[in-house]
């Protein structure tokens, strides 16, 4: 089994609030992350695939579609976006970096050809905070 992980950026606005609580409530959970005036992240989102290398190329999944899937089914729609208001795949849902991995996982999962399988999402909301996410 080969792992590839492909790494791509990208910049978003988010807020943590969970609309069944109070103002208070939730600033006393998420802090400033409750913020009413939103806040940013610069994300660096790994997508790592597994497989058995192609007898005829030698790659698992092609990094070049790889990075051109990545782009145009994610982080064209997440760059430079607010995650609460502006992403339809994270509608109705707490925007945590957990929520965001997941929600990623589902959009790119069915997306892949049937010999490269989805290992690993892991994303990086500041250096030293990341998720990982394995579809479980």
């Amino acid at each position: 089994m080969v792992y590839l992980t492909r790494k791509e950026h990208f910049n978003a606005a988010h807020k943590l609030f969970n609309p069944k609580w109070s103002k208070e409530e939730n600033e006393s959970v998420f802090g400033p992350c409750a913020n009413e005036n939103w806040h940013g992240h610069n994300y660096d989102l790994y997508v790592t695939v597994k497989g058995v290398p192609d007898e005829n190329t030698g790659f698992v999944y092609d990094a070049k579609k790889l990075g051109e899937l990545i782009r145009t089914k994610i982080i064209d729609k997440l760059d430079h976006k607010n995650l609460n208001l502006d992403v339809a795949f994270l509608e109705g849902q707490l925007c945590s970096t957990e929520n965001l991995a997941i929600a990623i996982w589902k959009q790119l999962q069915p997306l892949l050809p049937a010999n490269a399988t989805l290992h690993c999402i892991k994303l990086y909301e500041t250096p030293r905070i990341y998720v990982e996410y394995f579809g479980e």
